[in-house]
């Protein structure tokens, strides 16, 4: 029997999600606790020139030049990973949802397609709010692997460019949580943001 297919005007949008609903979506009642191997990355010259100069911005107050912070720190990792493409400001959509990712992590090519990573900004700070919205839109690039025939995990970054929180979204549909990696800690939070990026690729 064929499944009918919902209008685009009838999915609901990934950042409408509150942190309840979004659990409700996924399924789950709780987060398991995701411990990262400790590998540290020292910062590169051109990486810590480029983070002097940001200082002539508010990147504490100011949502706009949060994001310069966050576009640094994937400046700096994912030029070491030639097969994979970041994407900002990327459409994205399953069976059930739609919206734009602030940022998306696929295999190197000229379309999106089975999208491995995505990362969102948590706006005014707000992290659990940007959990809901990572939750949802895992869970939406899952469902574009699965139509590909693909079965991997999905791993996703809530950050508001200080703190930084790491997620994975298992073939089972579990979702584990790290802790929280800060800016103060550079050479810990580019380690932990390296391996990530070499989970996907793994996964390519």
């Amino acid at each position: 029997m064929a499944v009918a297919k919902i209008p685009k005007s009838k999915k609901k949008s990934f950042s409408s999600f509150k942190f309840d609903e979004a659990f409700k979506q996924l399924g789950i009642t709780q987060l398991k606790q995701w411990t990262l191997e400790k590998v540290s990355l020292e910062p590169s010259s051109f990486f810590q020139q480029y983070m002097e100069r940001l200082k002539v911005f508010d990147t504490r107050r100011s949502e706009e030049s949060k994001k310069f912070i966050i576009d640094a720190l994937l400046l700096e990792v994912a030029p070491q990973f030639p097969t994979l493409k970041t994407w900002k400001g990327a459409p994205l959509e399953s069976d059930l949802l739609q919206g734009e990712a602030d940022y998306l992590v696929t295999e190197n090519q000229a379309f999106i397609e089975t999208p491995m990573l995505c990362v969102i900004e948590a706006k005014k700070d707000d992290f659990e709010q940007g959990l809901a919205q990572c939750l949802v839109e895992m869970q939406a690039c899952q469902w574009q692997n699965i139509q590909a025939g693909r079965q991997i995990e999905i791993l996703g970054i809530v950050s508001n460019g200080q703190g930084w929180v790491f997620y994975k979204l298992d073939i089972n549909g579990q979702v584990f949580e790290s802790a929280t990696y800060s800016l103060g800690d550079l050479p810990l939070l580019l380690g932990v943001l390296h391996y990530v990026f070499q989970e996907c690729e793994t996964n390519l």
